[in-house]
């Protein structure tokens, strides 16, 4: 077996793990800076809206020996407004320009084309009324709302309206860096890039979901046992599913990383930017809210119910008695089946870390191992 599935396999018995909830501050700590870093970019430079949403011409030329910078500048001086190009496949030029009319482009069209030096009739402009990319602005404000209220009401029904908040939240911290990626680097926001935004939320919540439904299984009947506390069980969720989460990730990184630095770094081809970093950002801040904001903030949810703060008394108690004794004190590294109230009593400790092995029942007293008198 390779070294990761070992690993894996023994993360999932609980042999060794992290201590996720444990250190759940310096998790939230991260997340609210990277967060206020993104409000920032976002406040400051604002997002490039692409002419989907401002509005404006798209003008497609033939074949050109015009470079893209030179072609920039004649772009700016005939529309008196920024201009994108793009250097396509077949030669030509793709120039972007927002917020002009119809009436201005027929000039703007006429002006490039001597600057360029290419006839005019081959010139193909597409016009984007601003209108309708308000109309794409607000279908994609409203299926992101109706996708967040679906999200909170299912989880709410299949797990608990914690659960639905928790999960909300890290949707919220997901999106929020995102869009505050695509300020801070400049690129265009464009329809592919909402659907992008969509989709990863999709990750997310599936990476997230995967975490809450072993901590159901693994907490029920948890009042009913004196050796583990709610955040101890939600640290062993989280470790048994780590790899398995990790995988996942790396897996849809991998092609979305070849769009986005292969295709659109090293070809040129701006065109995928703008779904693909969408994507490759979201898929990195998905993966990371799930394993390290999502379920520490169902335990820091739960913790705070009375019953939880009673089972949470009487499992210290329970150790500090150990403790005096001179057993182990530790929390159990399994969790077993609650068939009575304190579980096995020989269930081996738990330890963030390799695993102690408990001594033998048998070692120094003399008798060999399977042997009868």
């Amino acid at each position: 077996m390779s070294k990761l599935g070992t690993l894996g396999a023994r993360l999932h018995r609980g042999e060794i793990g992290y201590d996720f909830v444990g250190k759940r501050k310096i998790w939230y700590g991260i997340s609210i800076l990277i967060t206020i870093t993104a409000i920032l970019g976002l406040t400051v430079r604002g997002l490039n809206m692409g002419i989907e949403f401002e509005g404006g011409a798209v003008f497609t030329t033939p074949k050109t020996s015009t470079s893209v910078s030179q072609a920039e500048t004649y772009a700016e001086d005939a529309s008196a407004h920024d201009a994108i190009v793009q250097k396509l496949g077949n030669g030509g030029l793709r120039i972007q320009v927002a917020g002009i009319d119809t009436d201005k482009s027929d000039k703007i069209k006429e002006q490039l084309s001597k600057d360029l030096k290419v006839d005019s009739e081959k010139i193909n402009a597409d016009l984007v009324g601003p209108s309708w990319g308000d109309q794409i602005a607000n279908k994609a404000w409203q299926g992101l709302a109706i996708f967040m209220v679906l999200v909170v009401i299912y989880l709410a029904i299949a797990f608990e309206w914690r659960m639905a908040v928790a999960a909300l939240v890290a949707l919220i911290h997901d999106i929020t860096i995102t869009v505050g990626i695509y300020a801070l680097v400049g690129f265009e926001v464009t329809p592919g890039t909402v659907i992008g935004l969509l989709t990863i939320l999709g990750y997310s919540l599936y990476d997230t979901v995967v975490v809450f439904d072993s901590l159901k299984e693994q907490t029920k009947d948890i009042t009913k046992q004196t050796r583990w506390t709610y955040s101890e069980i939600a640290d062993r969720s989280i470790n048994g599913t780590l790899v398995r989460s990790i995988n996942t990730t790396v897996v849809a990184l991998l092609p979305v990383g070849g769009l986005l630095f292969i295709g659109g770094g090293v070809l040129g081809a701006g065109m995928l930017n703008d779904i693909s970093l969408s994507l490759f950002v979201g898929l990195a801040a998905g993966a990371y809210s799930s394993i390290f904001i999502a379920t520490p903030l169902v335990a820091d949810l739960k913790e705070r119910e009375p019953q939880m703060k009673a089972l949470k008394k009487r499992v210290l108690a329970k150790r500090a008695a150990a403790a005096a004794k001179g057993e182990s004190a530790e929390a159990p590294v399994t969790v077993p089946d609650y068939d009575d109230e304190d579980g096995p009593e020989d269930a081996a400790p738990a330890v963030v870390g390799p695993r102690n092995q408990p001594a033998s029942r048998n070692r120094g007293r003399g008798r060999p191992s399977g042997k009868r008198r």
